[in-house]
């Protein structure tokens, strides 16, 4: 329980709450001491409505990011302010400027946070109207909060500048840990392949996440003052961890077959399912180390589990004779490669955490570093090419927008109390998605209620004003922390927090908590009625768009290795960014798979093809990953036109799926004879085989080890070969039932 407790407490996101917390409560406590209550929570107000848009990224654009959001929110606040006294203005100006602040999304993750913010000071600001000069003073106030929310950010980073960037590490060490965990699942003779496949996958999306937030960091850091010894440490370590996850992905074994090999020797794949454990359990003591700060002390478990899997090969090669065993060798040989690999990796993770690293110089990749971030700019262009019925940006601003006018007008018309808790509702439950909204509808509503209950019996009991503060600020804390770990029990915080100051502000607690209850209920309903009905954003509509871009990225990086393989040389930056996107991707199109997963049944009937879809490209980039990695491992020879052929074959298969999705016009000239494909495989084999019988450098056994090793590497081609026609068979099979 207390690591539990201690685990939460060293999060990212009790960090983000404490800022925001911080920022929200001292000028509240400072102002009402000076009697000035009203002003105390105005500007507690303005760091509220700033705080969202504090994401990770450097330290430059956090600056200017912030500024621009308390400059947003207080601006739009006064606007509505200006406006509402003028009907006739006013209802056409809160429907442009909500659709407006909507569509800021277009530009990206932070741009959608600050178009968040806007929305939400929008709502609230009905809950506040001024006129005249007051309306200036409130919105400066707005302002003064938010420029309070970016001191106290900057605090917290120069005290612990890299306290955020070791959070996230420890996260992506803990996700890698759980993501080779699920590789050794594999290796149990009765394991649910398919299941396994799918968690990996959802793994992989959070690793993605986890990733780009460690790149906008330490990377966009490189250039500036704080590219320090410690930052390019992190940067190493971030580096590794992808290097990891790849190496992982590369080394994808027929596990039944080899079940089937080593039937009457199980004791073999035992032992090497327990390296597989130990490689995850021991990135899981890492991640809690650097969660607590500790210093990493090397046990060397790793060397006995490698020594008893070499134990293990030896007494299988013996049991059975050489000659016998030759080919089950090769294999086990091949894993224990990898399980070396790995803990070689995994062993610069743990000299950077034990303080037996000090300094890195990754300066001369400065440059070709910062190509993998997502580059900061915000043409015009964007916003109107956005608008149109295509964009599922300009669909959702619409839909907002006309939810929340909706929502106002009844608010209005009905005796509701707080017409802002209806439209702060809206705001924070629409999500583009049907799925996400339904989900949050109901845990908006489960929250509040419970919520109520829970504050309601303790108001009942403790009239205290000093009592129920402090309540009020656990439960603020507590409802951002929970806000992207669990929506629920965030509501319910969040409902607690607004009983306890209403609590110390008026008697009538009981109206209260029914009013907001009603009030939820009624921004709830709204809410999910508009996303069924007002142009929804079924996934399936989606789906295709991140079907294509996973094949184009597997194609780009296909690319990248047959051209590296001709070449040869240094790994280029390009094959880099291709490896990168490839992972993104592949991410993205399992996140509107789970999207899709989330709709209604009429909505799914696409779904099992798109499942086949998402195994299929990871599958690919499984078998990309692994002849990337022969190919950097190992000295190979000029690329010979046979394997040219079968690259051409493949990249051919690929854009073909496409141009299928794109609804492009295929050439029929482009396609390859399967007969003509079988025989460059054979021409290939034949001459991998003729090169190395030819080698009178080799001993008998190098030369049978590498002729087998050869023949793995062709296997791996006829793999990719057969995943890329299937690819191209289900997405003709996509198309015909999706034909739109």
């Amino acid at each position: 329980m207390f690591d539990r407790i201690s685990k939460f407490t060293n999060s990212t996101s009790f960090l983000n709450a404490s800022k925001v917390t911080i920022a929200s409560v001292v000028p509240v406590l400072i102002l009402n001491f000076l009697g000035h209550f009203e002003i105390g929570f105005t500007i507690a107000l303005g760091a509220f409505y700033t705080y969202p848009s504090d994401i990770p990224s450097s330290l430059s654009h956090k600056i200017k990011g912030l500024i621009v959001a308390s400059f947003i929110v207080s601006g739009v606040n006064l606007l509505v302010n200006f406006t509402y006294p003028y009907p006739f203005l006013f209802y056409p100006f809160l429907g442009f400027l909500l659709f407006l602040c909507s569509m800021i999304s277009v530009y990206g993750q932070r741009a959608t946070l600050v178009s968040f913010s806007a929305l939400l000071s929008i709502s609230l600001s009905f809950g506040h109207l001024h006129e005249g000069w007051e309306a200036f003073e409130y919105a400066g106030f707005i302002f003064i909060g938010g420029i309070l929310y970016l001191i106290v950010s900057l605090v917290f980073h120069f005290i612990q500048p890299y306290k955020y960037v070791e959070l996230e590490i420890a996260e992506g060490i803990k996700l890698t840990a759980k993501y080779l965990k699920l590789r050794g699942d594999l290796w149990s003779p009765e394991a649910n392949r398919d299941a396994i496949t799918e968690k990996q996958l959802a793994v992989q999306v959070e690793l993605n996440l986890i990733h780009e937030d460690l790149r906008k960091m330490l990377i966009g850091n490189q250039n500036t003052s704080a590219a320090t010894a410690q930052n390019r440490k992190m940067l190493l370590v971030f580096i590794t961890l992808v290097e990891i996850q790849e190496l992982a992905l590369y080394t994808s074994f027929d596990h039944s077959k080899l079940h089937e090999k080593f039937a009457k020797h199980p004791e073999v794949l035992r032992t090497y399912q327990n390296v597989a454990y130990k490689l995850a359990s021991t990135l899981k003591k890492l991640s809690k180390n650097v969660h607590h700060i500790a210093v990493y002390v090397d046990k060397n478990d790793l060397k006995n589990e490698l020594d008893a899997l070499e134990f293990a090969i030896f007494d299988y090669e013996k049991s059975l004779g050489k000659e016998e065993a030759s080919e089950g060798v090769l294999m086990l040989t091949n894993m224990l490669k990898y399980a070396r690999n790995q803990v070689g990796k995994i062993k610069i993770i743990q000299r950077a955490f034990s303080l037996a690293m000090q300094s890195y110089k990754l300066k001369d990749k400065d440059k070709e570093l910062e190509k993998f971030l997502t580059p900061q700019y915000y043409p015009l262009r964007t916003l109107t090419e956005n608008l149109s019925f295509s964009s599922s940006i300009f669909r959702h601003s619409l839909r907002l927008t006309i939810t929340i006018l909706i929502g106002f007008l009844i608010g209005k018309i009905l005796p509701f109390q707080n017409v802002y808790w209806i439209l702060l509702t809206i705001v924070v439950i629409m999500r583009p998605g049907y799925g996400l909204t339904k989900e949050r509808s109901y845990n908006r509503i489960f929250g509040t209620i419970l919520g109520g209950l829970f504050a309601f019996g303790i108001v009942s009991v403790v009239q205290n004003h000093i009592a129920l503060s402090i309540f009020s600020i656990v439960c603020m804390l507590l409802g951002i922390s929970f806000t992207q770990i669990n929506y629920k029990i965030s509501a319910t915080f969040v409902t607690m927090y607004v009983v306890f100051i209403y609590g110390i502000l008026t008697p009538n607690v009981v109206e209260v908590i029914q009013f907001r209850i009603l009030d939820s209920l009624a921004g709830a309903i709204l809410a999910f009625l508009a996303n069924q009905f007002l142009w929804p954003a079924w996934e399936f509509i989606n789906t295709p768009i991140h079907i294509e871009n996973s094949i184009r990225a597997n194609r780009n990086y296909l690319k990248e290795i047959a051209d590296f393989y001709n070449k040869k040389g240094e790994i280029p930056t390009s094959y880099r960014l291709a490896r990168k996107n490839a992972f993104v991707e592949i991410g993205n199109l399992m996140t509107s798979f789970q999207r899709m997963m989330q709709e209604p049944k009429s909505k799914q009937k696409t779904l099992p093809l798109v499942n086949k879809l998402v195994v299929l490209n990871h599958s690919i980039l499984s078998a990309l990953a692994s002849l990337s990695t022969y190919i950097q491992s190992h000295q190979t020879t000029s690329a010979s036109d046979s394997f040219n052929y079968i690259i051409k074959t493949i990249l051919s298969n690929l854009d073909h799926s496409i141009s299928i999705l794109k609804n492009e016009t295929i050439i029929n000239d482009t396609f390859f004879d399967k007969e003509d494909v079988t025989l460059q495989f054979e021409e290939l084999k034949r001459k991998n085989f003729t090169r190395l019988a030819e080698d009178d450098e080799l001993d008998k056994e190098t030369r049978q080890a590498k002729m087998q090793e050869a023949q793995l590497v062709i296997e791996q081609l006829i793999w990719m070969s057969n995943l890329a026609e299937k690819i191209l068979k289900i997405t003709k099979e996509l198309k015909a039932a999706n034909p739109d």
